[in-house]
């Protein structure tokens, strides 16, 4: 599995992403809101970390996470807002967090790059509230010429497969656009 490598970063941020994958659309939609305490796994440079921050408010936090290191310098590089703390991943398995901390546990594009799921998953459920959220972002099952390798893409159909497997609810599912879909679910 191969890893988003923190020297593409600025890919993040481009105006035709913007376009297709408008952060505070996104999250708003998929339900944060003021005063929630936020966990954004695979933040990177922060392409919704920044946008989620001001959704949640000086009320709320955002624990950005990620297992690059440079990802979080390049997050930290234009300063950071007071309610976001960046914090490195022990493992894609392992996150510095208490248990149950996250009302919206956010994941976006890096479901695909984890080899054990039901791991990352097992993870994802520890630091999520009972009646908090999981949001996964994903590429959808088709060849492209942006995005990771079809093979190491997952299907819709296959994530709902799973994730009710893992212990999760599905609630909410769908096409964000061509090129993604969103997944929301909650802990059963």
């Amino acid at each position: 599995m191969h890893k988003f490598h923190h020297e593409n970063a600025h890919r993040l941020h481009s105006e035709e992403r913007m376009k297709i994958l408008p952060p505070e659309e996104v999250l708003k939609s998929c339900g944060l809101s003021e005063g929630m305490t936020m966990v954004d796994l695979g933040c990177g440079s922060g392409y919704f970390t920044i946008p989620a921050s001001r959704i949640v408010g000086e009320k709320g936090k955002i624990y950005a996470i990620d297992i690059q290191e440079e990802m979080l310098d390049k997050l930290k590089e234009n300063g950071l807002p007071s309610n976001v703390i960046p914090l490195l991943a022990r493992s894609d398995y392992d996150f510095p967090l208490d248990e149950g901390i996250s009302d919206f546990t956010f994941i976006a594009f890096v479901t695909h790059e984890n080899e054990d799921l039901e791991k990352f998953f097992n993870e994802i459920k520890r630091i999520t509230k009972d009646d908090g959220r999981v949001v996964i972002l994903e590429w959808k099952k088709q060849y492209e010429e942006s995005g990771p390798p079809y093979e190491e893409r997952i299907g819709m159909d296959e994530i709902l497969d799973k994730l009710e497997g893992f212990g999760f609810k599905v609630i909410e599912f769908g096409e964000l656009n061509q090129s993604h879909y969103k997944v929301i679910c909650t802990k059963r």
